[in-house]
């Protein structure tokens, strides 16, 4: 195969100019008719607005962050954030807001780089009604509960206790899931349908309705269900305007988990025939201590969740789920992939935020060995669990694609910019809380739609067929198609019409019985960046590959498709300017040499960008502390008393100067990077 990548600046998409060109031998794709797409489909409009004028047949990348916390969700308020919906949405849209500096004080202007196309705020619901006795009407008796007292202070440590309270009233400790005492005093049921309301309201004062569609809100809100502190947590996103009357939270299903949710779900919203729609997204499975993929107890469970939840968070601010490898041991969670070491957060459970003043304060937070991190933790471990048990079941439960968010808490959608990060939990993670605290978090990641236009019905739709695609927080352009596509599809100036003609997009699935291997289309641009700030250059173009053989086992490989690790890419260590270049665009078509005829498999591309520096090096570089340094241990103590005299506690900047030799999973300098959603290959007549 002859590959030609382009270094030439920007180019259009759907022909690449010809810079990139693969040649296969010409073969013959026997395809199911049902399986594969003649034309794109036009997606179905539910709402009253006005058509979008930038409308395309072959469809746009739009970026977008789907989990968000405002001053409404209890840890945010906790953490003294009080922006709400609205200035959540104006950050989105590239208006500045005011943050808590670490002290605690209204003080710091946050502003994204460059705005999102789409956004859905995502409270708690089992808190609506509960954090807005506590925190907006000081005429309701409820708001003088102690606790609600507490968890209006400014005392970093009262907050904490009252921190501590609410995830116990959350069931996410030793007791099930019960109300504050708040809500005896005062309404909070009612509260509950006045902050929705509010979120609605804010939904709707933000939706660009105008043939302008510069801007797209979603109704939402995270269902928080994590007993004994694993994460199965879901950010429910409505499809338009007709929602539930209320959110279905843990109080409704208590340890009935998830199904509960899914069931409510139906009865409140999809199964009144009143034009509700709506989906869940799981997110951070890697903290979800091995409970978020189980098998289905039975049908209706399979069917609700390949319904419900055609995506999944693939990274945000706690961490990368796709796969897990410890470089200090060169051993993975079933994968010897090396590049997943990326972004790994060292325990499996949400007691990971419980680093306070620089010391861990909940032994739950300390790292897990390899050996006892749960398999299904990572994404691509359930997918290839997925095919092992369409074998069993005749459907594959696990046909998932891919998003990324942030989880802000900081009412700051898409602030993933490593150089402009302000962190995503109020003032636990501002300034230099940031390094001190939370110095394992990521930055966060973007949600990327393959979309006709920039509307409701648009997005949702690209969402449910999984024509998607999760970035670490840069924003390059990927596209992936499979099918019986042309073998200089490259060079065609109809590119992308032709492969929908021929093939299926990122997240669709094709029955196969040829001999020889589907074809696939990949094509790639590297983030265009702003000003004052252009994208990096990629580095690679892989093809992550996951089967079952004809025994019933499950295998994974990764190919390297395009461009190499050794093209000489790096940092100045004094300045983390970077050094060298890569692609500036990459395409191909590719066939899988290894393709064996009778087997399921998925393919899902991940490019990486070359090297940067990470986050925290560019905080600790900002203080004076440099981790490529030799003297980098004086420079942090020099750093750390002057952030004491500011009003810190403890070793601020020691973290800085951690060895990444020593360590399995940190670097100061990381890889960018996106990850399509998955292509499904069958070969027999299972039902994706």
């Amino acid at each position: 195969m002859e590959n030609v990548f382009g270094s030439a600046g920007s180019i259009g998409l759907a022909a690449v100019m010809g810079i990139a060109v693969a040649v296969l031998p010409s073969i013959a794709i026997p395809t199911a008719a049902a399986e594969m797409t003649a034309d794109v489909k036009t997606f179905e409009r539910t709402e009253k607005r006005e058509p979008c004028h930038d409308n395309r047949k072959e469809r746009q990348p739009l970026f977008g962050d789907l989990h968000v916390h405002t001053s409404y969700s209890f840890d945010s308020y906790v953490s003294s954030q009080r922006r709400d919906p609205w200035d959540a949405y104006r950050y989105a849209r590239g208006e500045a807001i005011i943050l808590p500096d670490a002290n605690g004080e209204q003080t710091l202007e946050a502003r994204i780089g460059r705005p999102l196309d789409f956004t859905a705020v995502t409270d708690h619901a089992e808190f609506l009604g509960q954090i807005n006795i506590c925190t907006q009407d000081p005429r309701k008796l409820g708001y003088w509960w102690p606790h609600c007292i507490m968890t209006r202070a400014s005392n970093i440590w009262v907050q904490l206790v009252a921190a501590n309270f609410w995830t116990d009233l959350g069931g996410q400790l030793e007791d099930p899931p019960s109300k504050s005492f708040a809500c005896t005093l005062s309404d909070c049921d009612e509260a509950e349908r006045e902050t929705w309301q509010r979120i609605q309201q804010a939904a709707e004062d933000h939706y660009d309705r105008s043939a302008a569609c510069e801007f797209t809100t979603y109704v939402a809100y995270e269902y928080t269900e994590a007993f004994d502190q694993n994460n199965m947590h879901r950010n429910v996103i409505f499809r338009n305007d007709v929602v539930a009357e209320r959110p279905v939270s843990v109080y409704d299903t208590g340890r009935e988990s998830f199904p509960s949710l899914w069931r409510q779900l139906r009865e409140r919203c999809t199964d009144l025939d009143n034009g509700c729609d709506v989906m869940a997204i799981p997110h951070n499975s890697n903290l979800a201590g091995g409970r978020m993929f189980r098998d289905p107890q039975g049908e209706e469970e399979l069917q609700n969740r390949l319904f419900f939840e055609p995506v999944v968070e693939l990274v945000q601010h706690k961490g990368a789920s796709e796969c897990r490898y410890d470089r200090l041991r060169s051993l993975g969670v079933d994968t010897t992939d090396e590049l997943c070491d990326f972004e790994q957060i060292p325990a499996d459970n949400l007691n990971m935020m419980g680093t306070v003043h620089g010391k861990v304060r909940t032994e739950r937070a300390n790292p897990v060995a390899l050996e006892d991190f749960a398999r299904r933790n990572m994404v691509r471990n359930a997918l290839k669990d997925g095919l092992v048990l369409e074998d069993k079941l005749g459907i594959n439960p696990f046909v998932m694609g891919f998003i990324g968010s942030t989880d802000t808490h900081s009412a700051a959608p898409g602030s993933a910019e490593e150089d402009n990060y302000v962190g995503h939990l109020g003032r636990r993670d501002a300034e230099y809380a940031n390094v001190q605290d939370h110095f394992y978090a990521h930055a966060g990641g973007h949600a990327v739609v393959w979309a006709e236009e920039n509307s409701r019905d648009s997005i949702f739709e690209a969402i449910r067929r999984k024509e998607t695609y999760a970035t670490s927080g840069t924003r390059p352009t990927l596209r992936f198609f499979a099918g019986d596509l042309n073998e200089d599809l490259c060079n065609s100036p109809d590119m992308i019409a032709e492969a929908y003609a021929k093939g299926v997009p990122m997240g669709g699935s094709i029955e196969h019985h040829g001999h020889q291997s589907p074809r696939f289309l990949i094509s790639a641009q590297k983030d265009a960046g702003i000003l004052d700030n252009p994208g990096t250059d990629l580095q690679r173009v892989q093809i992550v590959k996951g089967w079952v053989d004809a025994e019933g086992k499950d295998h994974e490989k990764v190919f390297d498709i395009a461009g190499s690790p050794d093209n000489g890419a790096t940092v100045d260590p004094d300045t983390c300017g970077r050094i060298g270049s890569g692609m500036k665009n990459a395409c191909t078509v590719w066939q899988d040499p290894e393709f064996e005829p009778g087997e399921d498999a998925f393919y899902y591309v991940r490019i990486l960008e070359n090297p940067t520096c990470r986050w925290s090096t560019l905080q600790c570089q900002a203080a004076g502390v440099n981790p490529f340094s030799s003297q980098c241990q004086a420079q942090a103590a020099t750093a750390t008393e002057r952030a004491q005299q500011q009003g810190a506690t403890g070793d601020v900047y020691g973290k800085c100067c951690l060895d990444p030799a020593e360590q399995p999973f940190y670097s100061p300098i990381i890889q960018e990077r996106a990850w399509s959603s998955p292509i499904w290959i069958s070969a027999g007549e299972h039902k994706l």
